[in-house]
């Protein structure tokens, strides 16, 4: 050792080598030495065993079909609504996809923690205007950044959220009875902080197409952290019976056999001939048409090819043999 009793010298490193290259010093003999170590991030947000969005957007289908029938009562136009899938964003990312003015809404979803955010584009207001007092549901151009909602415009927007409140409670009520609540309304989505800059947000995003030339988006924003607490119910799915194994084997059973009684028309194609409309409506009666007999006829089930068969007779009846299946092309 050294003098000052902390250092190996040159000579006792060297030696100390030799000593693990010859096996003559033993190596691997400290604690927990077959442990492998998992890195972790504690300033990050855990997501990884969090919220299925498989199920929210199981949600959202369900919310979009209710939804455009209830535009239809209130606004006399059903629009064609298209999800997109649900996306886990950071509540900042989001925030820069937003330009003012735009209908934000701050929603309270009770029994939910937390607020959730609805966010109308100009487009889909001034479309369902139009569309409410007869009109062909036009839209509207870019708008001032400090433009102000008038009070019929603001009516619109509230008939168009009440009836998006009730299609997501039915939509949501195969998992969980919700109501929701307005708790604030504004044009600067600045003002709608919902969540922390770095939180994640669950973003699920509506295009709403109300007439030949106008497309709006509808946004609905949940925070992450209100939805976690339910995500064991999320990851089993959305349950969409009462959970009877007994009833729904019963259901299954009967479907079967109302299917097994339905009728269809099989047809046996033999041959084809091809040829002009001149020689078609050139012919008469005793004209012979010439085709090459197939190796297989094929047997089409309501138009759709169905298998490869074989014809023969079987007693004094003609009688075709199925041979293989067609698969059906993708």
């Amino acid at each position: 050792m050294s003098d000052t009793g902390n250092l190996l010298t040159a000579e006792e490193i060297e030696a100390l080598s030799a000593g693990v290259a010859d096996g003559s010093v033993e190596v691997d003999t400290g604690f927990n030495m077959s442990v492998r170590v998992a890195k972790h991030d504690l300033a990050s947000e855990d997501s990884s065993v969090g919220i299925n969005l498989s199920a929210i957007d199981m949600i959202n289908e369900r919310f979009v079909r209710l939804f455009r029938l209830g535009l239809l009562d209130v606004l006399r136009t059903s629009p064609r609504i298209n999800p997109a899938r649900s996306q886990l964003i950071k509540f900042r990312d989001y925030m820069k996809l937003l330009r003012a003015p735009l209908s934000v809404n701050v929603v309270r979803m009770t029994p939910l923690r937390g607020f959730s955010m609805v966010v109308f584009e100009p487009t889909v207001v001034f479309s369902a205007l139009d569309n409410f007092f007869g009109g062909f549901g036009r839209g509207v151009g870019q708008l001032p950044p400090g433009r102000l909602f008038t009070p019929t415009e603001s009516r619109i927007i509230k008939m168009m959220l009440d009836g998006l409140f009730s299609s997501l409670q039915e939509a949501w009520s195969p998992l969980m009875e919700v109501q929701f609540e307005v708790a604030s309304s504004e044009i600067n989505p600045q003002f709608a902080q919902i969540a922390d800059e770095n939180d994640l947000v669950i973003l699920n995003r509506f295009e709403v197409e109300s007439g030949s030339d106008s497309k709006g988006l509808v946004d609905i924003v949940h925070p992450y952290g209100s939805l976690k607490p339910i995500r064991d119910l999320l990851r089993s799915r959305v349950q969409t019976g009462d959970g009877n194994e007994e009833s729904e084997r019963a259901w299954r059973q009967e479907l079967f056999s109302a299917v097994g009684d339905s009728t269809l028309e099989l047809n046996v194609l033999l041959g084809k001939v091809q040829t002009t409309v001149k020689r078609f409506t050139d012919l008469r009666q005793g004209d012979v048409l010439y085709l090459r007999k197939p190796d297989h006829v094929r047997v089409v089930i309501n138009d759709i090819p169905a298998y490869e068969a074989q014809v023969g007779r079987a007693g004094p009846s003609k009688a075709i043999r199925i041979e293989r299946t067609i698969k059906p092309k993708q």
